[in-house]
């Protein structure tokens, strides 16, 4: 053991699980802690807004497999967490929330900045440390750190603000690694019996692929077996896009080839995926998703297993070792019926990639200025660096993209996951950069969206990281816009914007600001955007032209009796 004050012990923890970059507002409830920064060679990222602070910690950890660290000061710095945690807990991220709580002889007693802490992320953390003596502090800050990467989500790590303090005879803990197996030797044996006897077998390569690091190791499986593979909603970094297998994603305003390729399918391996219910739902009035093909679902979490469809193999385990696992298996048994059928399925496949690339060439792709919103997402994706990073806000435009963004590698695409939060897309952007500072981090960004998260514009200039921001500026909230034309008869509430130049703005805030209203330009201003050694705004001046409806689930035609109102009017 050794000698040491509670604010080293839980320094020097961090150090020993990696940590360099922690992203948060400066606050007295840690500032003991920070002072030991620059000595433990840890980067304090200064930012606008706690929530940014967060979605920072996500991108970082998304884009590096890494810890993602945030920390704010106790009460409403805290608060302002949660929106961007729980998008780390539906994105699986290994986020560690640093949470400085008010002392612990004032608690109950209605002190400055006080509020209880632990329940408001209770349901949106994989585990919660509450540090109620500073000879715990290294013991609890490990165990949290060691259960988000090893349970794929958040962790919080609650510090009463005295507990900083004091000296404390303490052993700093070795980081455990946990080895992960490809599932249990039936279900693998059963789901490569499934696998050897299909004719038409599709993989869907999820977000596990991704945090496994098993892009070669599907390849290899799709390529034996000659099996198409989709990617599962907003993962379209989960298998090369060039490869000829690849169909492209499921789910809202996804690939067309990918949804009528899996509507053929006898076999699915759903492979690191809990086939959540947005990238099996109809799309483009294609209803998709086989309804008497045998599904077999690869997880590593058993609670995900046939939770959201009945499937008739559950294989428990690690993408990448399943992948490994289930070829070894296959190889050793006859030879699977899919390739002696692989011709003429392939060439199916194929006429069905060509058809959906020749769509998506002529799908509103006239010239015009304002620019048409999938003209302007085509031409993002010709000038695309082919090592960039994307991250995509929720919205309109931005979920149009969905049917335009692909990728040949892995942590390449990172959107706001199944809780669909405005204000996502930029901060992800600048935490992505900073644990890949070699990569050009994109954001796409919805006019509204981006009034919630351009505050984090003065985080990328001050602490240059430069990331470019595209903000799609068409003056309206379009998915809710869409909502109101279908449902409301053109009666707009609360739906129209009305926005000053964003580039000039950007300029302001001592970012490069572009601003560009015609197609021919887009090419090139995203290539100088993405060289730049600075924050840059392009602003893409777009129609209000608006895609297929987000979500019907929760909406009805109303009955109105106006007359009641006349007098009102």
């Amino acid at each position: 053991m050794t000698r040491m004050t509670s604010s080293e012990a839980f320094v020097e923890t961090l150090v020993a699980h990696g940590v360099t970059d922690v992203f948060g507002i400066v606050g007295s409830a840690f500032m003991d802690a920070l002072d030991l920064f620059p000595a433990a060679g840890i980067r304090f990222i200064s930012v606008a807004h706690e929530q940014g602070a967060a979605h920072m910690a996500d991108g970082y950890a998304r884009a590096s497999g890494r810890h993602g660290v945030c920390i704010g000061q106790n009460g409403p710095g805290v608060t302002n967490f949660v929106t961007a945690i729980a998008a780390a807990y539906w994105a699986h991220s290994p986020v560690v929330a640093i949470t400085p709580q008010a002392g612990s002889n004032g608690m109950g007693l209605g002190g400055f900045q006080e509020t209880d802490q632990l329940p408001i992320f209770s349901q949106i953390t994989k585990y919660q440390a509450h540090v109620n003596s500073p000879q715990r502090m290294s013991e609890l800050t490990n165990r949290a750190f060691e259960i988000a990467l090893s349970e794929r989500g958040p962790t919080q790590v609650n510090i009463p603000r005295d507990m900083f303090y004091g000296d404390v005879d303490v052993t700093i803990p070795r980081p455990v690694s946990i080895e992960r197996a490809g599932g249990g030797p039936q279900s693998l044996k059963d789901a490569a019996k499934l696998l050897a006897t299909a004719k038409f077998p599709v993989i869907v390569s999820g977000g596990g692929v991704v945090m496994s690091g098993a892009l070669a190791e599907v390849t290899e499986l799709a390529e034996y077996l000659q099996a198409p593979v989709v990617n599962s909603y907003l993962h379209n970094d989960s298998f090369p896009k060039s490869h000829p297998l690849s169909c492209g994603p499921l789910g809202y305003q996804g690939s067309k080839a990918a949804m009528h390729v899996i509507s053929k399918a006898d076999v699915v391996l759903a492979m690191g995926t809990r086939l959540g219910p947005f990238g099996t739902l109809p799309q483009h009035g294609i209803e998709y998703w086989p309804k008497n093909a045998k599904i077999i679902q690869v997880d590593t979490n058993h609670r995900m297993l046939g939770l959201v469809n009945q499937i008739d193999v559950a294989v428990c385990g690690d993408a990448k070792a399943a992948s490994v696992a289930l070829l070894e298996q296959v190889k050793a048994g006859p030879t699977p019926a899919s390739i002696g059928n692989k011709d003429a399925r392939l060439k199916e496949v194929s006429a069905l990639q060509s058809s959906w690339k020749k769509e998506l060439s002529e799908w509103g792709q006239e010239a015009s200025n304002p620019i048409n919103p999938r003209r302007a997402l085509a031409e993002l994706e010709k000038a695309l660096p082919d090592n960039a990073m994307v991250t995509t806000d929720i919205g309109n435009i931005c979920s149009v993209a969905n049917s335009y963004l692909n990728f040949d590698r892995d942590r390449s695409f990172f959107a706001a996951m199944s809780f669909g939060n405005c204000g996502y897309a930029l901060p992800t952007a600048i935490g992505a950069k900073v644990a890949a500072p070699d990569r050009p981090a994109i954001a796409y960004v919805g006019d509204g969206a981006w009034c919630m998260s351009l505050l984090e514009t003065f985080t990328s200039v001050r602490e240059n990281i430069p990331v470019t921001a595209v903000v799609f500026n068409n003056g309206q909230w379009g998915a809710e816009k869409r909502n109101q034309i279908d449902f409301y008869s053109n009666r707009f509430v609360g739906t129209d914007l009305t926005n000053p130049s964003f580039a000039h703005i950007a300029e302001s805030m001592g970012a490069k600001g572009i601003r560009v209203d015609s197609p021919d330009q887009i090419g090139d201003a995203l290539q100088t955007a993405a060289k730049s050694d600075k924050m840059t705004v392009l602003e893409v001046m777009v129609t209000q032209d608006l895609g297929e409806p987000f979500r019907r689930d929760a909406l009805k035609k109303p009955v109105r009796h106006l007359d009641k109102y006349k007098h009102l009017t």
